[in-house]
């Protein structure tokens, strides 16, 4: 069983226990970081759409049956509203000693202010072609 946590603080410390319950294969930490809405949506690489809590958990249940990920969010480039945070990363995923193993994810996570504080409502992942894209860290942008 995951530890039991509370997101009431910024969209940054409920994207950081985010990846945190991912590197610790913590389904139930994971699961408490997305919004009660049933509307959630989560895509992984290459694979559909998944709509509603069910449905997301039985999918990273199957992921993390081979344990949990090493998953580093770089370059964030962050818009800000008073109800929405939308954060674009890339994901380095590390996999193992081999780096020419390792792989990055160009990802999108998309948050909402709800009563219980900052929620995941979205997380949208495609795996790059190519090498890893050398940006500059673009700043907030604030509407």
């Amino acid at each position: 069983m995951g530890k039991s946590r509370k997101h009431g603080g910024t969209v940054e410390e409920v994207e950081a226990a985010y990846y945190d319950a991912i590197s610790h294969a913590d389904i139930e930490a994971l699961m408490a970081l997305w919004a009660d809405d049933e509307e959630i949506v989560c895509v992984h690489p290459g694979a559909p759409r998944l709509v509603g809590h069910a449905a997301i958990r039985a999918a990273w249940e199957t992921i993390f049956q081979r344990g949990g990920l090493d998953i580093r969010p770089v370059q964030l480039h962050a818009v800000h509203n008073m109800l929405t945070v939308v954060h674009n990363v890339i994901e380095e995923v590390r996999r193992g000693e081999d780096e020419s193993q390792d792989m990055h994810i160009l990802a999108t996570n998309v948050y909402l202010k709800t009563p219980q504080g900052w929620r995941l409502a979205m997380h949208h992942a495609s795996v790059a072609p190519g090498k890893a894209p050398q940006e500059p860290v673009i700043a907030s942008v604030l509407h």
